[in-house]
């Protein structure tokens, strides 16, 4: 069984990824990089979803010898030309300050129309062997921008963002509801193939 490792902390990523490596009958030790302490958090520095996700990933192939998995991911609003985009999680000037991030946004596009408030999440999804090898994967979730945040499921931009064919933002489906269509969710079942193809 061969290790593998995820560039997150965060455990809810941790167990989706691990869930989606079970049901496809990969039987791989999924890990995050809680698992080795000393490696540092990777800066983002690309200017694309996949050359972040490819930064985090060989960074983290590198120091541990082991493969990775990296994911990036974020908003892309088509009347702001793709913006926030690779910003989305410090669009207000402070990393991971959420509610000020939905809150510049939605002044930014308060006079915005209905039929112009399209958008969707996106993500990139990279798997690096320490020898070089690399794949990147991606998955979108396209919907409308309300002008009103609803929902307390999930984080950042959900509360906004409502799938087409839904009634209902991001953040007033289920977890389990998000992960079937949400852009990572797909990513990373994308993934599969290129975990079967390189690593058994």
């Amino acid at each position: 069984m061969t290790r593998l490792i995820l560039a997150t902390r965060n455990p809810g990523k941790i167990t989706e990824l691990r869930a989606i490596l079970a049901d496809a009958g990969l039987g791989h030790e999924l890990v995050g990089t809680d698992a080795y302490p000393e490696i540092p958090d990777v800066k983002e520095t690309g200017v694309t979803f996949a050359e972040n996700a490819l930064l985090k990933a060989h960074t983290l192939a590198r120091a541990t010898g082991l493969p990775a998995v990296a994911d990036d991911s974020g908003l892309c609003v088509d009347v702001l030309g793709g913006a926030p985009g690779i910003f989305s999680a410090r669009w207000s000037g402070t990393h991971g300050d959420d509610t000020a991030n939905l809150e510049l946004l939605l002044a930014q596009l308060s006079d915005i129309s209905e039929n112009h408030r399209a958008a969707h999440f996106a993500c990139a999804a990279a798997l690096a062997l320490p020898d070089g090898t690399e794949r990147v994967v991606e998955g979108h979730l396209s919907g409308t921008l309300r002008h009103v945040p609803a929902g307390t499921n999930g984080f950042g931009y959900d509360p906004i963002l409502q799938p087409d064919g839904e009634t209902r933002t991001c953040a007033q489906l289920s977890p389990e509801e998000k992960n079937a269509i949400s852009h990572r969710g797909q990513a990373f079942r994308a993934l599969v193939p290129v975990v079967r193809e390189l690593l058994g």
